[in-house]
């Protein structure tokens, strides 16, 4: 799937490159100075690719979604003024559709750059008829940090001072800690202020699909990654549980594409029922058989909330995900997807918002 959605972009950057020049090269302006001098016309037409290439200084990918953005409201535009044309019998300046096409690219990136870089916080409330030690327990679900894109080491520790404001009984973070591109100190710093929070039963990690890294080239290893995380009290789970004060289980997966990850029944083989079990599960695609496990409380990030509009619907019907965002109910488990504190490669979200999570779980 990765292969295809990445040979999609390709060609619509192309197309998008094309496109965009031809456009500005339609300004009145620029046809103006084009009847004299051709060639300074469509070197001024290949100015916003110059402006665009400016974002190659975050990374290729940003470079490339804000140029189709700009080549799809272009496209836009051009269809809102074609039928405006037609129904009003009226000729107007092309000049006013391009101009709109640029300033709500403008505007939509800004909106879509501040709902990446603004962390809110999202509340849940959830009912359970099991003893869990008192009248509330409060998680705080952190996932999809992916150190370096929007959020550095001091970013990371300025939230978790905010998730200690929560006063959280539990810690959670459920994969994509880290990313290929992440720095060592910013990773060192964001475990040190995990290491630092002070909850009632501690911090709890399990590793996403990007958290060991794809291409080798970060200046960490993944053993140092664990050792830093270990060092600051954060317990890691791989296909483990812990019953924590006789009350409650925490169950931490490996993430969906490691090799030989064991299933839910396993997992759960011999645990008591009776007892309020949290699954932390990075990629929310293995609803049905969580579910069946009959655990109470499923939590997970991996899809961004659909980061960028449309992926999130189009996930959905590629059914890549059981779900894209929010809270769900399969019998007696309730699922929880979490938008994610950050994002990957990109620092716009367009589909969503970044967050962290905090859950409270209530006596009945």
């Amino acid at each position: 799937m990765w292969q295809t959605i990445f040979l999609v972009a390709i060609i619509l950057a192309i197309v998008s490159i094309v496109y965009i020049v031809f456009r500005f090269h339609s300004f009145s302006f620029i046809k103006k100075i084009g009847k004299k001098h051709k060639l300074i016309s469509w070197l001024l037409s290949l100015c916003p690719l110059l402006v665009i290439s400016c974002f190659y200084l975050i990374n290729l990918p940003t470079a490339v979604i804000v140029m189709i953005h700009l080549f799809l409201a272009f496209l836009i535009f051009d269809f809102i003024a074609f039928i405006i044309r037609k129904v009003s019998k009226k000729q107007f300046s092309y000049d006013y559709q391009s101009a709109g096409a640029i300033m709500f690219t403008v505007i939509y990136l800004s909106i879509g750059w501040y709902m990446a870089h603004h962390v809110f916080q999202t509340d849940y409330t959830f009912y359970t008829s099991k003893s869990i030690g008192a009248e509330r327990l409060r998680i705080v679900e952190i996932a999809d940090s992916h150190l370096g894109i929007t959020l550095d080491g001091n970013d990371f520790a300025e939230q978790m001072k905010r998730v200690q404001k929560t006063n959280p009984d539990i810690v959670t973070i459920v994969g994509d800690f880290v990313d290929d591109d992440t720095d060592v100190n910013d990773m060192i710093e964001s475990c040190k202020a995990l290491g630092e929070l002070k909850t009632t039963y501690g911090v709890y990690f399990v590793y996403g699909n990007h958290d060991n890294g794809y291409y080798n080239y970060r200046n960490f290893s993944s053993k140092q990654l664990r050792d830093e995380l270990t060092k600051n009290n954060v317990t890691i789970l791989e296909d483990e549980s812990v019953l924590i004060n006789d009350l409650f289980y925490i169950i931490g997966r490996k993430d969906a594409y490691t090799p030989n990850r064991l299933g839910m029944d396993e997992l759960t083989a011999d645990l008591d029922n009776e007892k309020y079990s949290i699954v932390l599960d990075h990629q929310p695609n293995d609803y049905a058989n969580e579910a069946a496990a009959d655990v109470d409380l499923v939590m997970s990030g991996h899809t961004h909330g659909g980061h960028l509009f449309p992926a999130g619907p189009i996930g959905l019907l590629l059914k890549a995900n059981d779900r894209i965002y929010g809270t769900e109910k399969r019998g007696n488990t309730t699922f929880v997807v979490t938008s994610g504190i950050s994002g990957w490669a990109i620092p716009f979200k367009t589909g969503t918002a970044s967050e962290f999570v905090v859950i409270d779980i209530k006596s009945e």
